[in-house]
């Protein structure tokens, strides 16, 4: 598979499959690690930068990580192609930044359940992604990858502070774990907050679709812890599994069930005008369908309609952002034409002229 091909399939963020996967949208766990004996990426020069790539390169593509790799070297990547792989949640929105200059790479598995970024904040930064609520599966596999990395490079460790990295907040177990929700009806409740509340209380990150700096476009959050030193990886898993994300899923629950008790018509108002707009307008920008689709998405979760179901709409949400557009229609195009082709595209993909 090549990047050209992954425009074919939703990427494994969006495969709406797995535990709570009505609310629940992924989970991820993130390792971040540094080679032993050689500076972090804010502090290295370009020669230093370009030995750190090459050498992770080589032992990630030699290391049977899996049984198919995808490398791509973000340098030669261009502007389009860089976003794409932002828009799959395979690589972050910093590491897309730079081109040649930054002498970045990452590494991919061919189901995309897996992306290991080189030269971001940190040297590597391992991801596994899953569908649905699969923390525990995405750690074993984040798990073995960083084993088979250790047993090949030198990693920097401290025997008291633990693994070391370019920001404080990642020292220690260098974990980060988070859950992409859909919270659609906390939000037309206006009780979003409770989320907000709940992590601050708990010391979490809210963020938005593409994390740090970003909006929750689609009623879209990432929730994610935002400290490791002093906790071991199963105390932060066990933390998400059993509190975290229960506590959340209840407060979403609890709101969908208000929604169809005490505002019905309004719900369903909100559902088939978002069918409507997207059947029928000739002209739609990213956050407007994101929106729509989120309506979409609750209202054939609550089975309020029927005339689409979730695989459809979790490709819409992928297929309709800028650099999925622009390969899928094989053109790079202004916002203005954009606009026009999203609907296009929209209209075909569901059925409609």
């Amino acid at each position: 598979m090549n990047l050209s091909q992954m425009t074919e399939h939703a990427g494994e963020w969006l495969r709406g499959v797995g535990p709570h996967s009505d609310i629940v949208i992924s989970s991820r766990v993130r390792l971040a690690r540094n080679l032993a004996g050689h500076p972090f990426v804010n502090r290295a020069n370009r020669r230093q930068r370009y030995d750190v790539l090459s050498r992770c390169r080589d032992e990630i593509v030699s290391g049977r990580i899996a049984d198919s790799i995808i490398w791509v070297d973000l340098g030669e990547s261009g502007d389009l192609d860089r976003q794409l792989l932002v828009e799959r949640h395979l690589i972050s929105r910093q590491h897309a930044r730079g081109g040649n200059e930054q002498l970045r790479g990452v590494a991919i598995g061919s189901e995309e359940t897996f992306a290991i970024m080189v030269n971001e904040e940190d040297h590597l930064r391992i991801q596994v992604l899953r569908s649905g609520m699969q923390l525990a599966e995405a750690f074993e596999q984040a798990n073995r990858i960083d084993d088979v990395l250790e047993s090949r490079m030198d990693l920097a460790y401290n025997s008291r502070w633990g693994y070391l990295t370019a920001c404080p907040t990642n020292v220690g177990t260098g974990i980060r774990v988070s859950v992409m929700l859909h919270l659609p009806a906390l939000k037309l409740t206006g009780e979003i907050e409770k989320v907000r509340r709940a992590a601050r209380d708990m010391h979490l990150a809210v963020r938005g679709l593409f994390g740090e700096g970003s909006e929750a476009l689609g009623d879209l959050y990432q929730v994610s812890n935002q400290t490791t030193l002093g906790r071991a990886e199963q105390e932060v898993l066990a933390d998400f599994q059993h509190t975290i994300v229960p506590k959340i899923l209840s407060y979403e629950q609890q709101a969908r069930q208000a929604l169809r008790r005490q505002a019905a018509s309004q719900l369903d108002d909100k559902i088939w005008r978002a069918w409507a707009i997207l059947t029928h307008a000739r002209v739609l920008g990213t956050d407007e369908v994101l929106q729509y689709l989120s309506h979409l998405r609750l209202g054939v979760n609550l089975g309020r309609i029927d005339t689409v179901d979730i695989p459809k709409i979790n490709e819409l949400f992928l297929i309709t952002q800028p650099a999925h557009l622009q390969r899928l229609t094989g053109c790079e195009m202004d916002q203005a034409t954009r606009r026009e082709a999203r609907a296009a595209l929209i209209r075909q993909r569901l059925g409609v002229r």
